[in-house]
């Protein structure tokens, strides 16, 4: 067992984890932040994909202990108490989901997207979230909810 600290969403996490305890079991088992998705287990969906140091990463493909010290944010970190995030409010307004598995991870990559570039043409938002699979929406309200966010957020909304 390796003791791990982490800040997850501002609030400090302190636990004892097995060395090869992915980061995504970690924030679902450890913590019950079950807002990170299991989808593929091999890194392609993009469903557990979480921010560490502001930076995407896919929560199966990085060891618990690797996050030690680390920043890191979940999708429950992006709603400010009862108002949601551009990014969530995008996806209702736009309906960008049906069934919801792949959201929060959609989300997670488009506001990391946002974040480094608040103004993004259609196809750097397509390009950002090719990380990410949906098997149900065909992906245009998909980006018309990352477009909503951009305007939102004091980009465009072309």
């Amino acid at each position: 067992m390796e003791r791990i600290k982490v800040s997850i969403n501002g609030v400090e996490h302190e636990a004892q984890v097995e060395p090869r305890l992915l980061l995504v079991q970690f924030l679902r088992e450890t913590l019950a932040m079950t807002g990170t998705h299991v989808g593929c287990d091999s890194s392609s969906c993009g469903a557990c994909s979480v921010h560490v140091n502001g930076k995407l990463v896919k929560s199966c493909n990085i060891l618990a202990v690797q996050a030690d010290g680390q920043q890191i944010r979940t999708v429950e970190g992006l709603a400010d108490g009862d108002n949601l995030h551009p990014i969530q409010e995008g996806f209702h307004q736009e309906h960008g989901l049906q069934c919801g598995f792949c959201t929060p991870g959609m989300m997670m990559a488009g506001l990391e997207l946002l974040e480094r570039n608040p103004n993004p043409e259609e196809s750097a938002i397509r390009h950002a979230l090719e990380g990410n699979f949906c098997r149900c929406t065909g992906y245009e309200n998909i980006v018309r909810a990352v477009k909503y966010a951009a305007a939102k957020m004091g980009g465009s909304h072309d």
